[in-house]
């Protein structure tokens, strides 16, 4: 008598193919989609670092400009101009003797420097020669209604409130600057803030 064996050979249903199918397309799909938020992220993060970095150089020359104000080569005051986002001041910008008028303004989210050379006989300032550069960009302290410039007397210690405008600038002893930078609204919840604050070296009394 012999007995017939038959060998069953494994192998998969097409419903646990299409199970399979679907399990390692939701996976390619979360890796595909973690990879693409990681680099989203990542390019905001230098995005803001760039933005903020920017921004520091610029703080860095408004205090230079700032601690080196002295009266203008045809003896006008240091100072000309503290509005909140307007400064205008004189301070030997280059290697010659002349003090320059430099004019810090914001115009359509961009922090300009404007520089104005002394020239002519009498020796004056004429500002339609102003020759102006970008320091910063998305500058966003108008749209904000934050100062880009605070001024204090010399009684300030840390505590005290800015000045309040129209400010007197006979009395102007130390100004803060300040930068709100936002170079995408749509990526970061709050504008990068920096700021920094410089004396008038040669205004100190003290």
């Amino acid at each position: 008598m012999f007995l017939l064996s038959h060998n069953k050979q494994a192998g998969f249903t097409l419903l646990e193919v299409i199970v399979a199918l679907g399990i390692f397309t939701l996976f390619v799909g979360t890796v595909i989609m973690l990879f693409s938020t990681g680099y989203s992220y990542n390019l905001i993060l230098w995005e803001q670092l760039a933005t903020q970095n920017d921004g520091r150089k610029a703080l860095r020359l408004i205090a230079d400009d700032v601690r080196r104000a002295e009266e203008s080569s045809i003896g006008s005051y240091p100072l000309a101009t503290v509005g909140p986002y307007e400064l205008v001041l004189y301070a030997n910008d280059d290697e010659d003797i002349a003090r320059e008028r430099i004019r810090y303004y914001v115009d359509n989210q961009t922090l300009y420097r404007g520089v104005v050379q002394p020239a002519g006989t009498p020796l004056s300032y004429t500002t339609s020669t102003e020759v102006s550069t970008e320091v910063a960009q998305a500058v966003v302290n108008v749209s904000k209604n934050v100062p880009i410039f605070l001024y204090f007397d010399e009684s300030f210690t840390g505590a005290q409130n800015p000045l309040t405008q129209p400010v007197d600038i006979t009395v102007v002893r130390l100004i803060k600057a300040q930068l709100e930078l936002e170079a995408d609204p749509t990526q970061s919840p709050v504008p990068l803030h920096v700021e920094t604050y410089a004396h008038i070296r040669n205004l100190k009394t003290n």
